[in-house]
């Protein structure tokens, strides 16, 4: 969340990004879920049962896998970019603006992200560049409108960054009509990548490289669910992605082919007695379910007849 103010997500208002992140963290960990820092490299399947292969070596087995690595910055491409990531050149105003503070620095982008950088920065910095590669921003006009009344910040439009330069750090981003300005900072803001390169040949994926998947989360590898801004999606926001959530959560509880049943009969356990299926079915998948070692059918696109004993029990398909 690099965000430097939150003030979407309904019930807290005005919190910043990393705070907001840093609440979630102490509630999930306060409801007694396990949190491990470690990067998976390897995703597969064998007989529906997922392995992650891990960074450090290890692996880690499950019957179903929420997948929320969420987007990574794109780059701008230009020389020596790589050179001074790091030294004049980030990815985030809110983490690092800062560190500029009374300097010069640009902002490269034209949409929300690259306008509210520029707000923020022109609060703490001298001047404010804000480079974008047409004549029109894509953002909110309010942002734009704030950003033309402040006597800092500096509009090029029309141009993009072809070259950073500078000794141990950046000193001066030559645009690509050869024109050069002097700053300590270079902010880049030119959309994200869904960081989904572990997916590909294991779940369907659009031409932008986002997890096809609906509102449900469901994806096209059985047991494999997604959230937040790696999906599919019309708006991408905390509460968005909290939602996800929780609708891939109560999925994976009722993978296709194994549905819930609820304990209808009041004896304290569920069991063939109980006649109840309870949870979201899932379109478009069939699958079935075993009752004292019989198997039975399921379609839940159109609904489903099931036996338990001697009774015969029909179901509507659920939505």
């Amino acid at each position: 969340l690099d965000s430097s103010k939150v003030d979407n997500y309904l019930g807290i208002p005005a919190i910043s990004g990393y705070d907001l992140g840093e609440s979630f963290r102490e509630h999930a960990l306060s409801l007694g879920v396990t949190i491990e820092d470690n990067n998976v490299t390897r995703l597969t399947t064998v007989d529906d049962i997922w392995e992650l292969e891990l960074s450090d070596g290890s692996t880690k087995k499950a019957q179903c896998v929420i997948y929320a690595a969420g987007c990574s910055h794109k780059k701008l491409q230009a020389e020596n970019e790589e050179q001074y990531t790091g030294k004049g050149i980030s990815y985030c105003a809110v983490c690092d603006g800062a560190f500029y503070k009374d300097k010069d620095v640009a902002v490269v982008g034209g949409g929300d992200t690259a306008l509210s950088d520029a707000l923020y920065l022109s609060d703490i910095c001298a001047n404010v560049y804000i480079i974008h590669r047409r004549e029109e921003f894509r953002g909110a006009a309010s942002l734009l409108a704030k950003l033309k009344e402040r006597t800092n910040v500096h509009i090029c439009t029309n141009r993009t960054v072809k070259k950073v330069e500078g000794s141990n750090n950046l000193e001066r981003i030559i645009l690509d009509n050869d024109t050069g300005i002097d700053v300590n900072g270079l902010f880049v803001a030119v959309g994200m990548s869904p960081q989904t390169e572990i997916l590909k040949g294991i779940a369907e994926l659009d031409n932008s490289g986002y997890v096809i998947a609906g509102e449900d989360c469901v994806t096209s590898a059985r047991g494999l669910f997604v959230a937040g801004d790696v999906r599919t999606k019309i708006l991408r926001q905390v509460i968005t992605a909290a939602a996800d959530g929780a609708m891939a959560a109560d999925g994976q509880t009722a993978v296709p082919g194994m549905p819930k049943f609820a304990d209808t009969t009041g004896n304290g356990v569920v069991d063939e007695d109980d006649k109840t299926i309870i949870g979201e079915a899932m379109p478009q998948h069939t699958g079935g379910f075993t009752i004292n070692g019989n198997w039975k059918a399921i379609d839940f696109s159109v609904g489903f007849t099931y036996q338990i004993g001697g009774d015969v029990y029909n179901a509507n398909a659920m939505h």
